[in-house]
């Protein structure tokens, strides 16, 4: 990964990353316009998506896959269904030294994906923003603090800047983890948020008046998925790990419908 371009480029002594850096989002739906917002102070930034022909966000051009791909960063935020389809496209137009992105909510097929389909001379960081636009408050930087991204190093000489240029700017959590490891865990913090809100969420005249705190909270975390893009289920679907752990919650659930029914 380059982290110096040209010779009036001018380096934050906070993260050492050039101001004029460029940065190429590939897949310009709801994470990829979040993503642009936030990073447009520090990038100059190009987006490709063939169904969306100009910006929301301000500062941001819309350009062809070719001009994408020639940016020193390119984050690839298309579903994982269209993961293969976006990689195969990006591979003969991606310059050495870049710094390829994914954003998948699972890690192990997208980095097999990733490692697969992408040529050599490119630095690969798998990546899972443990967040998205329900999730993050309206103010710039307030909303992202302590927030959780994990980092699945694949090839990428230059994960650690990155790192401290996300944790500097946006005051997030940055875990570091193995593909596999990442998936093992997300199964149950992310697999199992999903399945229960997708239950809750069939039971549409829960009360909303005579609550406890608990219920409260339980309701507010249904409502920060309820609105999650079908990509992002699916993609938590092809988790390796997920049917495992679904197995394991539906075998506690019928121990207690058990245990109720001796009572």
């Amino acid at each position: 990964m380059k982290f110096v371009e040209g010779s009036q480029s001018h380096k934050s002594p906070v993260t050492g990353l050039p101001k004029t850096l460029s940065l190429g989002i590939v897949g310009y739906g709801a994470f990829g316009q979040l993503s642009a917002r936030y990073l447009r102070p520090w990038f100059r930034i190009l987006a490709h998506d063939p169904q969306v022909t100009e910006s929301p966000v301000e500062g941001v051009a819309m350009a062809d896959l070719s001009a994408v791909c020639h940016c020193d960063i390119v984050v690839i935020a298309v579903p994982l269904s269209a993961l293969v389809q976006a990689c195969r496209a990006m591979a003969p137009l991606l310059r050495p030294g870049t710094l390829v992105m994914d954003v998948c909510s699972s890690k192990v097929l997208p980095a097999e994906i990733l490692l697969r389909q992408l040529p050599p001379h490119v630095d690969l960081l798998a990546t899972h923003p443990m967040f998205g636009p329900q999730s993050i408050g309206a103010g710039i930087g307030a909303g992202t603090k302590g927030l959780k991204m994990v980092l699945c190093p694949l090839r990428a000489t230059g994960a650690k800047r990155v790192a401290a240029f996300l944790r500097a700017r946006f005051g997030l959590s940055i875990l570091v983890a193995s593909p596999e490891e990442h998936d093992r865990e997300a199964a149950f913090t992310q697999g199992l948020t999903h399945l229960i809100a997708k239950a809750l969420l069939r039971m549409d005249d829960l009360p909303g008046r005579i609550t406890t705190r608990s219920f409260d909270l339980i309701r507010q975390a249904v409502e920060m998925v309820r609105h999650d893009a079908p990509g992002v289920s699916h993609a938590i679907e092809t988790n390796p790990y997920a049917a495992g752990a679904r197995s394991r919650f539906f075998a506690e659930m019928d121990a207690v419908r058990r245990e109720l029914g001796s009572a």
